[in-house]
């Protein structure tokens, strides 16, 4: 089950900025990856630029890349107190919320997941990440209040897409595996818990993905009780598979950029078959890209990603 969903725009030709700014395409974007693709589920837009947006944050679009957050929106305590969270509907979540309702109505042969970002992630970009690694030390409550905020966000905008129809989340949270475990376990861990306590159901799963180096990280990520835990290509699933209940799916991790966007065929190949030789001797391992594939990724590779699994199981 990959993380793939921008690389539509090559099925459908259009540009990455078309994409994100039209919930149709969105939806046809994801019909074309599932019948393209024997995937588990089908994974919407991962675009992290949506709920900075909402919140007023300035965004650079491009034709063939991912949305990016510029500038920084707080500054002092004061910012951070001021600041208003958005009602459903601004900026471009009720487009992405459309766009799941569009996706699984044409989608109905596997489980459709909406992707939003982490609470930490999030502030980091409302505050520069420079800013906010430094103000974890010195301005912990601006950090806290932001968070607060971005988390009370997140809760409406998940619930948006299952309202929507989806049938479930994929939490994107990499900015906290830049944190030490003491700072993960205060400014990330208790705010993505809120969330899914909040929003899990028996109808409604929740994936947890962080591509940092969660090795260090991980007893505390597990006490979320996300349904799925997913990760990045910088860690090694062989280190991580012992701490994972057997009862939990992980998932991971071959390198989106490295492998899909820059890679071989005979070599996405033989790193998808070498993690899955290591990590498919745990029952509940589910073979994924490290992170979300980036949108001008060869359909070569992509094909060969799926290609590999079957020749593995064969």
């Amino acid at each position: 089950m990959p993380i793939l969903s921008f690389p539509c725009v090559q099925l459908l030709d259009v540009s990455v900025k078309e994409l994100i700014s039209d919930s149709d395409l969105q939806a046809k974007g994801m019909k074309a990856v599932a019948d393209r693709c024997d995937s588990a589920a089908a994974v919407s837009m991962m675009d992290l630029s949506v709920e900075a947006e909402a919140f007023g944050a300035q965004v650079r679009f491009s034709d063939d890349e991912v949305p990016t957050v510029i500038g920084k929106l707080l500054e002092t305590p004061e910012d951070a107190q001021k600041l208003a969270v958005p009602e459903m509907g601004a900026g471009r979540t009720a487009l992405y919320a459309e766009a799941i309702k569009k996706a699984c109505e044409l989608i109905c042969d596997r489980p459709v997941l909406a992707g939003v970002i982490g609470p930490f992630s999030l502030s980091g970009r409302l505050m520069d990440m420079t800013e906010i690694m430094v103000n974890c030390y010195v301005e912990p409550e601006m950090v806290h209040t932001t968070l607060q905020k971005a988390t009370d966000f997140i809760i409406k905008y998940i619930n948006s897409f299952r309202d929507a129809g989806a049938h479930g989340v994929v939490i994107a949270e990499p900015a906290a595996g830049l944190l030490s475990p003491d700072l993960n376990a205060e400014f990330s861990i208790p705010y993505i818990k809120q969330i899914i306590e909040a929003v899990k159901s028996e109808n409604f799963a929740v994936v947890y993905h962080n591509c940092g180096n969660t090795i260090p990280l991980i007893d505390d990520i597990l006490t979320v009780n996300a349904d799925i835990y997913h990760f990045g290509n910088a860690v090694d699933l062989e280190e991580i598979a012992p701490h994972i209940p057997t009862d939990v799916i992980f998932m991971g991790n071959v390198d989106p950029a490295g492998e899909f966007r820059n890679g071989t065929v005979a070599s996405i190949k033989q790193n998808t078959k070498e993690i899955m030789q290591k990590c498919c001797k745990y029952k509940n391992f589910v073979i994924s890209s490290g992170c979300d594939i980036p949108p001008m990724s060869s359909w070569e590779n992509i094909d060969a990603f799926f290609e590999a699994t079957a020749e593995f199981y064969r």
